[in-house]
């Protein structure tokens, strides 16, 4: 009898959890009401108000394990809710884990839908209140002390790492689609993701009430106001794990990221970067996919690699359950062309070979016109990607050479397995003082078409005009093999839909290979 009741609870909280997660996405909240119905009909869910930093309500619920009857204590999760998500995000995960005996509580982050206070970004009150989420558990449920996880997707993931520098009785973490540094993920290569910031602000204010600093912030951010630049980097640096890596590893706490290898709101380096400092018990993944994609269905209780591991990570972690995932290479990797796994000891172990494709000669281009050659459309692009390996094109023979900059490798007579973070290192000399240039990397086909393999941004100020400078940038690291009898093709331009750009009018651009610093592409590729 206590094994239908189980199965009936997770079936009804996935078809719950499954019906408002989509009606979040159409813009619909979930009234009081309903979600207390939702509570009557799955049986072993509670909602409750938990008060949390300074007193602020924050809505939540808990789900314990079928007949714990207080003579024995559980571990337990804290699940923070994602960026404009409601407080049933996590219900059929959660239910999965209290069905495998956690106690379970999500709550909605403050700011947002039915919780009290302002949006504050992952700052020193999100912190507090995730701690304040951890003594009301402990007071109010059967959770054990000593066995205390906290697991997220996007905001959610930001929270947890950063609870786990400032709270040493987390144990251990899953972060997913989430960021260590959130100065290099939206201002990676001094360049405002416009796209992502424009997103994430209009879903806060849709969905929540940003804070005055966040308001002030966002509009500075996205006016280009290079007077507050040193502010907006301070107010990003703290509330990025990476800045608090000392104490996360004085912890000890044992940290699995996940994230897509086309995350366009947190890019994959900066997850990477910090995986390799970390010092404690860790693991990274990386799979196709945009942000939070890899994880979704996982959200709507479906089979999922991410949220599997998950599981796994906190069994082994939490549990002492010997399940072999921390005998498995920490580094799993899923390729974007073969969709298959790859494991490997660490991630400077990832590309192991160093392919050098020269940029010889000196091309000029003029600014403020898209030559065609774009990473795509935010979320939708690296999503047809991920289930389709429809990746954005470009017509390389069909690029303006008024408006690219375009090179060539020669064609490969074997497969190039791309693996890691590629480097462009160039020499730019520009009219103005001021400018941006966006890399790409292609696989060019026989018939010209180019698929894009990676990219980035980068944007420089106060250059003298008509002096050379160096140009370092690292693009966004991916897993993409190309086929033999392709080859890869850089590509650099001024205008991608996705980023600002500081161009000014008329300005142009001059790629050139001096003799003593000549210019190349590097990028990595697997071990044979």
């Amino acid at each position: 009898m206590a094994k239908r009741h189980t199965v009936l609870r997770t079936t009804t909280t996935g078809a719950v959890s499954a019906a408002l997660v989509a009606g979040t996405a159409l813009g619909f909240a979930p009234t009081a009401a309903a979600t207390g119905t939702a509570a009557a009909t799955t049986g072993g869910v509670r909602f409750v108000d938990i008060a949390g930093d300074g007193g602020t309500v924050l809505k939540a619920n808990v789900v314990t394990p079928a007949g714990s009857d207080g003579t024995r204590r559980y571990p337990v999760i804290v699940l923070p809710t994602s960026w404009s998500m409601p407080q049933i995000e996590y219900l059929a995960q959660a239910t999965k884990l209290a069905d495998a005996g956690y106690v379970v509580v999500g709550y909605n982050s403050r700011g947002f839908w039915q919780s009290g206070g302002n949006i504050e970004v992952a700052g020193p009150p999100d912190v507090a209140d995730a701690s304040k989420v951890i003594d009301w558990a402990l007071a109010n449920t059967p959770a054990d002390p000593e066995r205390i996880g906290m697991a997220g997707v996007s905001y959610g993931a930001g929270i947890s790492l950063l609870a786990a520098a400032h709270d040493e009785r987390i144990k251990a973490v899953v972060a997913m689609s989430g960021w260590a540094d959130l100065i290099d993920s939206i201002y990676s290569g001094r360049t405002q993701h416009l796209q992502a910031a424009a997103m994430l602000g209009g879903t806060g204010f849709l969905t929540g009430r940003p804070s005055p600093e966040l308001q002030q912030t966002l509009k500075d951010f996205l006016a280009s106001n290079l007077d507050k630049e040193d502010e907006m980097i301070a107010w990003g640096a703290k509330r990025s794990p990476a800045f608090q890596l000392d104490r996360i590893n004085a912890n000890g706490t044992a940290i699995m990221l996940g994230n897509a290898w086309g995350d366009t709101i947190f890019p994959p380096n900066q997850y990477a970067s910090f995986y390799e400092k970390l010092t404690g018990p860790k693991r990274l993944e990386f799979r196709p996919g945009d942000h939070a994609t890899a994880e979704a269905t996982g959200l709507l209780g479906l089979p999922n690699d991410t949220w599997t591991n998950a599981h796994r990570w906190f069994d082994h972690h939490l549990k002492g359950v010997d399940n072999g995932i921390d005998r498995e290479q920490p580094v799993q990797l899923k390729s974007r062309t073969t969709g298959t796994y790859e494991g490997y000891p660490d991630w400077k172990s990832v590309g192991a070979t160093e392919h050098k494709i020269a940029l010889a000669g000196e091309q000029r281009v003029y600014a403020n016109v898209d030559s065609g050659a774009n990473g795509g459309v935010l979320m939708l692009s690296n999503l047809l990607d991920q289930f389709l390996k429809l990746p954005p094109t470009a017509s390389i023979p069909l690029l303006p050479r008024s408006f690219a900059a375009v090179w060539q490798s020669e064609r490969y007579e074997s497969a190039r397995r791309v693996r890691g973070t590629a480097k462009l290192h160039t020499t730019v000399t520009s009219t103005e003082s001021s400018g941006t240039l966006v890399a790409y990397l292609y696989d060019v086909g026989p018939l010209g078409l180019g698929k894009l393999v990676s990219n980035a941004p980068y944007t420089f100020h106060d250059r003298t005009p008509g002096r050379p400078f160096a140009v370092d940038l690292e693009l966004f690291s991916t897993s993409y093999d190309v086929p033999a009898g392709h080859r890869l093709a850089l590509v650099v331009d001024t205008v991608d839909p996705l980023y600002i750009e500081h161009n000014p009018s008329g300005a142009r651009l001059t790629f050139s290979s001096p003799a003593a610093d000549p210019s190349y592409v590097s990028v990595p590729l697997r071990g044979e």
